[in-house]
């Protein structure tokens, strides 16, 4: 775990540009280079990346998933999601196949990937993260094993000014704690779209919600517990990275601190029970 500074891989993808016109040609064709060396016509996975309006973070992401290690063949599949910056001329610019999905969320965008996915299985990626190159490997290795449908990984936050990273880990080290007691009974509350894979087949059986809604990639999970196990994917080599936005929505990391503390709270008692069947396509997130 890196308690006081982030990981030395992360440096190579701190790209200065602001907008897509302050992007160097040389950037787009080395990048271009190890996403062609790595990526696969005939997947057994397919990465799935939702993008809003991210035309530099989905720069980053790719920049990263392009140094992946692997000896198991994998697509990348963006899916602009409307965005109304340049994240599509970005993504014409990268070898990376790349579609557009009008209705506005994630599960519209990660549905539509699903659906042109090549592969067996499906991992999903954020576009605004960075992704070790072990992390390919770390997912499948839990997702092949006999009787696992979905699995979900651990993630990181990039310290910002406000956002110290030794306080950012011990906010990380009680996130995983919490999350090992979510997981006894209701371990889709873990999975989110940062780090996230699934078996393509019952995915597609189960389906997104085809609306802008908050918890997607739960809802999903889910509907995958009727055909097998959910896996928590432990590794801490495997740890997504990204910068602390969703905290700073909350001012400051002491506010979103107690915010998530009072939440757990609250809802401890029905954490130590599953959740009844129940139609999630129309469900409130409650």
């Amino acid at each position: 775990m890196h308690v006081f500074k982030n990981p030395t891989w992360l440096n190579q993808f701190s790209y200065p540009y602001k907008t897509f016109e302050e992007i160097p040609a040389s950037v787009f064709d080395t990048i271009n280079q190890d996403l062609m060396r790595v990526q696969s016509t005939e997947p057994l996975v397919s990465i799935i990346i939702a993008a809003w309006n991210e035309e530099i973070n989905i720069l980053h992401c790719l920049a990263s998933l392009s140094k992946t290690k692997t000896s198991i063949p994998f697509e990348i599949i963006v899916v602009n999601n409307n965005s109304t910056d340049n994240t599509q001329q970005v993504l014409d610019k990268l070898k990376v196949k790349n579609l557009f999905q009008k209705i506005q969320g994630c599960g519209p965008a990660r549905q539509l990937g699903s659906e042109n996915a090549k592969g067996k299985y499906i991992l999903l990626a954020d576009a605004d993260c960075y992704y070790p190159t072990c992390w390919v490997d770390e997912m499948m290795k839990v997702l092949q094993r006999p009787g696992v449908v979905c699995v979900y990984g651990r993630y990181s936050f990039i310290p910002e000014p406000g956002f110290q990273r030794w306080k950012l880990f011990l906010m990380e080290k009680l996130k995983d704690i919490i999350a090992d007691i979510r997981h006894l009974k209701r371990p889709y509350l873990n999975a989110y779209g940062i780090s996230m894979g699934y078996v393509k087949e019952y995915g597609l059986k189960v389906g997104y919600v085809k609306y802008n809604i908050r918890g997607d990639d739960g809802r999903l999970c889910f509907d995958l517990m009727q055909f097998g196990k959910v896996v928590q994917v432990r590794s801490d080599r495997a740890r997504a990275w990204t910068r602390p936005r969703t905290l700073q929505k909350d001012g400051s990391l002491s506010n979103a601190f107690r915010k998530r503390i009072i939440v757990e709270i609250k809802r401890f008692n029905k954490l130590l029970t599953p959740l009844p069947p129940h139609d999630t396509k129309t469900s409130l997130n409650d």
